[in-house]
C-alpha cells in the first residue's frame, strides 16, 4: 500500500472533522482500518465519521463489547467493528464481515486482529498520539490516492 498522507489534528473536534471529510468520500464497499494504541482516537475518528452521514445526530458508542454497530446512513450501512476482544481472526467470519466488505463501509478498530483477512483494497489508517495532539496516518491504493488528492482541508 503507498503512503498517501499524514495530517495532525489537535483536538478531538478537529479528528472529527477530518472523519467528516473522509466520510464524504466513502462508497459501499471501502473499508477503512483504524490502528492505534489504547485512547489514541479510533473511536473519535469513527464516531465523526458516522455522525457526518447520518440524518440526525445519533449517539455512537464504542463496539468494544458488541464488536460490532451498524449504522443505516445517507450512503446505505455502515459497520463499525472493534475487533480489540477477538481471540482469533477466524471469530470474524461469525460477525459476517466478509458481506460487509461487498455491501457496507466498514470502520475496523484494531484490524491486526484479522491477520490476513482484510481486503487489499482498502484505506488504512495509523493515529498516533504526540503530545496533546493526534498524528494521522493514511495509506491506500490508486482509489483512495485519487479521491484523497487535494480533497482534505485541514
Amino acid at each position: 500500500m503507498a503512503h498517501l498522507t499524514q495530517v495532525v489534528t489537535s483536538t478531538a473536534n478537529a479528528t472529527e472533522r477530518l472523519a467528516a471529510q473522509i466520510a464524504e468520500l466513502a462508497l459501499p464497499g471501502d473499508v477503512l482500518t483504524l490502528s492505534g494504541g489504547l485512547g489514541a482516537g479510533k473511536t473519535t475518528f469513527a464516531r465523526g465519521f458516522i455522525q457526518a452521514l447520518m440524518k440526525a445526530p445519533v449517539e455512537v458508542p464504542s463496539p468494544t463489547f458488541t464488536l460490532v454497530q451498524t449504522y443505516d446512513t445517507t450512503k446505505g450501512p455502515v459497520w463499525h467493528c472493534d475487533l480489540y476482544r477477538l481471540n482469533k481472526p477466524q471469530d470474524s467470519l461469525e460477525l459476517g464481515l466478509e458481506e460487509a466488505f461487498g455491501n457496507a463501509i466498514c470502520l475496523i478498530e484494531w484490524p491486526e486482529r484479522l491477520d490476513g483477512l482484510l481486503p487489499a483494497s482498502r484505506l488504512a489508517m495509523s493515529i498516533a498520539l504526540d503530545g496533546t495532539a493526534r498524528r494521522i496516518s493514511m495509506d491506500g491504493n490508486g482509489q483512495w490516492r485519487e479521491r484523497l488528492n487535494n480533497r482534505l482541508k485541514v
